[in-house]
């Protein structure tokens, strides 16, 4: 990826971050959701002379990182467009958080098996695909550790970042979207991605 379009991505998620924090009702929160935007964007800036994703993968993070944002400022059971999902399909809550959790899925897939195709000698295939599938569910599921122990340490307070609106089956129904996204992940766009990795040669290393 040339560095003009490396800058480009760093721009614009630092401005994302920047709006979301100007506009969040509530700081805690903000810096509860956009913390993976925290602790991704500078590993990505500090690997990216030695490792530089397709600029599929960049541009599915952002993607990821607006609804990230999103959810930061409204916090995910009040995000309008979740309530626009109420109305149109009947849904008993606000389930903007279940396309966070998708995007969880769906856009790790892609980088893990960026990553792993170009650092091991696993090729192209069903056993790829499952390791990633494998992996990212299991990620889904360390989140929902963190948001215990969110949970364990703020009490009711954490409600807000949790989202769970008095849905019992909040953490398995997050984990079933991260698998469905990763699985479509893997489905509809590894060939394009594959095209991509053509022109990339495999780092040295990650570290």
């Amino acid at each position: 990826m040339k560095i003009r379009w490396f800058a480009l991505f760093i721009v614009v998620s630092l401005l994302i971050l920047l709006v979301s924090l100007v506009a969040a009702q509530d700081k805690l929160t903000w810096l509860l959701e956009v913390f993976p935007i925290l602790i991704g964007l500078p590993v990505l800036i500090f690997t990216w002379r030695k490792y530089q994703f397709t600029t599929l993968v960049y541009g599915l993070i952002v993607v990821h990182f607006i609804i990230l944002a999103v959810g930061s400022v409204y916090t995910y059971a009040e995000v309008p467009l979740g309530y626009w999902m109420q109305d149109w399909f009947g849904f008993e809550r606000n389930n903007y958080d279940k396309i966070g959790h998708f995007a969880q899925g769906f856009v790790p897939a892609l980088i893990v098996r960026e990553v792993l195709l170009r650092t091991t000698l696993l090729q192209p295939g069903k056993m790829l695909g499952f390791i990633v599938v494998s992996i990212c569910l299991a990620l889904s599921a360390f989140y929902e550790f963190i948001e215990w122990w969110v949970a364990v340490l703020q009490g009711a307070s954490a409600e807000a970042f949790l989202g769970t609106q008095g849905y019992e089956w909040d953490a398995q129904a997050d984990m079933l979207m991260a698998l469905i996204g990763a699985c479509l992940a893997m489905v509809l766009l590894t060939h394009y991605q594959d095209c991509l990795l053509e022109k990339y040669s495999k780092p040295p290393s990650l570290v």
